[in-house]
């Protein structure tokens, strides 16, 4: 009985153990910048890597879930949708079949395995999914904190219309 115990005991201390920095060694150089996700989320759009930028804005959300982070990630869903409406205003389904892919594809198994559509049925599929995540993402985002999500709004809003005919590809200045 006495050896079940400390077993349990090492596994628990062990456990509470796991997350932490080695003896003598900072805790700054184990944790990773608060906005790591966030600036990487922005050279994702910036390639447009959407699924990864979303994917960044997750893990953000995960680790800080904050005011910044949600609306982040509600840019994101945005920044898709005004995407998609450029390439079928511009006739480039093509592209919107490459986006489709972006989504769709994560695991090497995805190659074998392809999601496949139509370019113009992921379009509509994508763009009602994008809206629907990015009002409930910029509602979490009010609840947190109603004023700095309005200010972040503010930014972004100048942003759209500072770059109005490719502001999905990047953050406001002011993000970064």
């Amino acid at each position: 009985m006495r050896t079940r115990l400390k077993t349990v005991a090492v596994l628990g201390l062990l456990a509470m153990l796991g997350g932490e920095p080695a003896f003598g060694e900072p805790a700054a150089a184990v944790v990773a910048s608060p906005r790591a996700s966030l600036m990487k989320a922005n050279i994702y759009l910036i390639a447009g890597d959407y699924r990864r930028a979303l994917e960044a804005c997750q893990r953000e959300i995960d680790s800080a879930p904050s005011v910044e982070a949600y609306i982040h990630v509600t840019y994101v869903f945005h920044a898709i949708d005004a995407y998609l409406d450029h390439l079928s205003k511009t006739e480039r389904w093509n592209m919107v079949e490459q986006l489709h892919l972006n989504l769709a594809y994560k695991d090497p198994q995805d190659l074998i395995d392809p999601p496949g559509g139509l370019a113009r049925m992921a379009k509509e599929m994508i763009q009602a999914s994008v809206q629907q995540q990015a009002d409930v993402s910029a509602a979490m985002a009010a609840r947190l904190n109603k004023s700095e999500a309005d200010r972040l709004w503010q930014q972004q809003t100048q942003w759209r219309t500072a770059n109005a005919q490719t502001w999905w590809t990047g953050m406001p200045v002011a993000w970064r």
